[in-house]
């Protein structure tokens, strides 16, 4: 990354900070939903129009429920690899799926329409579902974007938080999401560690 792609790039997740800041309600989220508690039930529309639940949405191991957005920078840097991941573990047992909380009357990006778009352009492998109402961000206590709930097959939560450590791929040292999916895979949730991290990322932008 050049110097002024950094540049741009960090003043992005300033505006984006500051943003969800001052457009946050008084009363957000609470704290993520506890490891070992079962996730809330959802159905939401995707971005091809159909309806999809979770219930629809288990897979023979697990669950990987995403809150994640268009606009947001930390999003964007997270898409690439979270595609990646689907790739990798929705074939052994693990469906994805992405949801987007943000009210579009907050951020006009974050609509269905340019949540279609996004879907189309980078060929998302997972459903994509839009939540503007933010009442299923709020049930789970997710409060960013991106920021991950891992479930096993009885959609029991497995490992809360962040996908790894590092915007900057390149840079990544600890890959929690991957560590936790594989010991998922492997049938040994006892030894996911860290259970539980501290998402970073946007603020979800709740209706007011």
């Amino acid at each position: 990354m050049t110097t002024r792609k950094r540049a741009l790039y960090f003043s992005a997740l300033l505006i984006c900070g500051l943003a969800g800041s001052l457009l946050l309600p008084k009363k957000i989220t609470a704290a993520a939903i506890a490891v070992g508690s079962t996730a809330p039930a959802f159905e939401l529309k995707n971005v091809d129009g159909s309806m999809v639940s979770l219930a629809s949405s288990v897979g023979e191991v697990g669950t990987l429920v995403i809150f994640t957005c268009n606009h947001c920078p930390f999003a964007m840097a997270y898409e690439d690899r979270l595609i990646a991941l689907a790739n990798q573990f929705q074939s052994q047992g693990i469906k994805f799926v992405a949801i987007s909380s943000n009210d579009p009357k907050i951020k006009p990006e974050d609509g269905y329409e340019a949540m279609q778009k996004r879907a189309k352009d980078k060929s998302l492998p997972y459903p994509y579902l839009i939540n503007e109402e933010g009442d299923i961000a709020m049930a789970y206590g997710a409060a960013r974007t991106p920021e991950v709930f891992l479930l096993d097959k009885s959609q029991k939560v497995v490992y809360t938080g962040r996908i790894d450590d590092n915007t900057e791929a390149k840079d990544v040292k600890v890959h929690d999401l991957e560590n936790a999916l594989t010991k998922l895979v492997e049938g040994k949730p006892g030894e996911i560690d860290p259970k539980s991290t501290a998402a970073f990322g946007c603020t979800i932008k709740f209706r007011k």
